[in-house]
């Protein structure tokens, strides 16, 4: 006897009207039907099928064991819906293995944040399965607001409420149009991170979309005591600062007066000045963890109007209310440096982040070339110093670095490799300890071992090495080592290795030079 087949068929958000001719040909037709719903319950998704399914079909309920975070199960919440789905697909597995086509009903579309997702996982390998694509919550949720979400090249980003506040903040502040999902007891924060974010106004708040007691409102006008599961947040990307909209209709509480103007791109936005002189602040963030960003650091980040930096840098940087951001890839990093120095002439106060030290390897110097042009002779450049990487492994380490030392990037992209080379030979006949920054990346494989054939030519092979992987973050580890017994192949971009002088030691695992060197 062969087996029966598995759909995963979408419903749509609530108004049976919404639901395609597919799902309900097949809803009708199913030996069974299987839906999850809560405790105490009934499934939307069985309430929206109301009217497709024949007489006498069987229906298998899925009930939840837990809707919230607290639960008695050995392995908390996770462990609990874990086993929960397990469950469920044993129980629909018994009907396929029956030769019984099941049907499972999914509010919306199976795929988008449903539990249909988890049989799928469990089931698809083993049996015959077919999704039935189904009308998202967020596009009933737009058409009951009329509110358009993104136009042209607009970025959409679909986020849970369940994000960090901060997180969220930070995302809601990086992307043109978003939906927020999953808001309920987290409405308060969801609320919180769109004002930090700037995103307040215009955005929409959506409950039970295309059902018969659906609402919208603005945001800033909900009673969070009021919020149900079924409901979500539309930010539009005509609503996001700076956007040039000119065909862009007055968003939900906001006047035609001010919602049809077109924003000016070039014109400095927020809070910026206007007066000189201009000032541009190049800040170092320190290795990671928040506690080694300096005060000094922090306080002037919390005072700019924009941002700029490598996209993970500037992710490190709390959003707010006003704060605009500029992240870009690894590899423009004068593009970067004029892009604020641009901002800084108009009088925007700008802060241009960097890793570690902004002067180490960093933006600093990417800074200071580009405004050599006479264009930007108006604008000061003030750079506020960080914690380094060399001195955060360093300091995990023990004292390495405690006598004189040097610092190299093994990066041949600004530098030719021969240049690399020779002053590694000068570094080792200088028996200095040799902190090494970009020791290796994807495609650069050869320059970790190059270095080690250079260095053992001058230093014996028992030289004291570290090598800092990820330091300040949870994933840090830290490895003494010998130079003889260094292996190129643990080496990448998220490493930081200390070489040490021949008066480098070892005690206790803890690698330290001495301050005093004999003549």
């Amino acid at each position: 006897m062969s087996t029966g087949r598995l759909y995963g068929v979408g419903l749509g958000p609530g108004d049976p009207e919404l639901v395609t001719l597919k799902a309900a040909r097949l809803v009708g037709a199913a030996d069974v039907i299987a839906y999850h719903q809560g405790v105490g319950k009934r499934s939307n998704a069985r309430r929206i099928a109301d009217g497709l399914i024949t007489p006498g079909t069987v229906e298998e309920v899925l009930e939840y064991p837990v809707t919230t975070g607290t639960t008695d199960h050995p392995g908390g919440y996770a462990g609990a819906m874990a086993d929960f789905y397990a469950t469920c697909a044993e129980r629909v597995g018994a009907h396929l293995d029956a030769g019984r086509d099941v049907v499972v009903l999914a509010e919306g579309d199976p795929l988008f944040y449903g539990s249909f997702m988890y049989l799928h996982d469990r089931l698809s390998g083993a049996y015959e399965t077919e999704i039935v694509p189904g009308v998202p919550a967020f596009a009933a949720a737009s058409a009951a607001a009329a509110t358009p979400l993104v136009r042209q090249t607009d970025v959409l980003t679909v986020l849970p409420g369940t994000l960090p506040e901060a997180e969220l903040a930070r995302r809601l502040a990086d992307t043109d149009g978003a939906i927020i999902m999953k808001l309920g007891r987290r409405f308060p924060a969801v609320r919180s991170a769109l004002a930090q974010a700037g995103r307040l106004d215009g955005a929409v708040y959506v409950e039970r979309a295309s059902m018969t007691e659906q609402r919208w409102l603005p945001v800033a006008e909900v009673d969070a005591a009021t919020v149900p599961y079924f409901s979500l947040i539309v930010v539009p990307g005509d609503t996001r600062e700076g956007v040039r909209r000119y065909d862009a209709k007055p968003a939900v509480g906001a006047s035609a007066s001010t919602a049809s103007a077109p924003v000016d791109a070039e014109a400095p936005t927020g809070g910026g000045r206007t007066t000189s002189p201009a000032e541009l602040l190049v800040v170092g963030l320190g290795p990671g963890p928040d506690a080694w960003l300096t005060p000094e650091a922090s306080a002037a980040l919390a005072e700019v109007d924009h941002v700029v930096g490598y996209a993970p840098y500037v992710n490190r940087v709390p959003q707010r209310e006003g704060l605009r951001r500029h992240a870009s890839g690894n590899t423009v990093e004068v593009d970067r440096a004029r892009l604020a120095l641009d901002l800084a002439v108009k009088g925007e106060r700008v802060a241009v982040v960097s890793g570690g030290d902004a002067g180490v390897f960093g933006m600093a110097s990417a800074v200071f070339e580009a405004a050599e042009d006479p264009v930007y002779d108006e604008v000061e450049v003030r750079v506020l110093p960080g914690v380094s990487a060399v001195q955060a492994v360093a300091a995990r380490a023990g004292a390495p670095i405690g006598a004189d030392f040097a610092v190299m990037s093994l990066s041949d992209r600004l530098k030719p490799w021969a240049v690399v080379e020779r002053r590694l030979r000068a570094v080792a006949d200088a028996d200095l300890v040799l902190a090494v920054y970009n020791p290796a990346s994807r495609s650069r494989r050869e320059q970790v071992a190059r270095m080690r054939e250079v260095l053992l030519e001058h230093r014996d092979a028992g030289t004291a090495v570290v090598v800092g992987r990820d330091v300040g973050r949870a994933q840090e580890s830290l490895t003494v080592t010998t130079l003889g017994a260094l292996d190129p192949d643990t080496i990448d971009m998220l490493c930081l290795v200390i070489v040490g002088a021949s008066s480098t030691r070892v005690t206790r695992g803890r690698a330290w030079t001495p301050r005093y060197v004999e003549g």
